[in-house]
């Protein structure tokens, strides 16, 4: 139990960091309608399942459509 007590201030601001990019990436896929590349479901399964950083990355790297 010490050790995660240890690592607590780093963690508390990169969980916080990830479910900001999360709720940002699923807000951003709900809201617009045309991807660069697949479909609002197949992004909505990749930000999900990989929700640690790189389902969001990958999202806004490959499938965000340029406004």
């Amino acid at each position: 139990m010490d050790k995660i007590m240890e690592y607590l201030p780093f963690l508390i601001p990169l969980i916080i960091v990830e479910f900001a990019l999360l709720g940002y990436t699923l807000y951003h896929i709900l809201t617009h309608k045309n991807y660069k590349r697949g479909t609002r479901t197949l992004w909505l399964v990749v930000a999900i399942i990989g929700m640690q950083f790189i389902g969001p990355i990958l999202y806004f790297l490959l499938g965000k459509e340029e406004d």
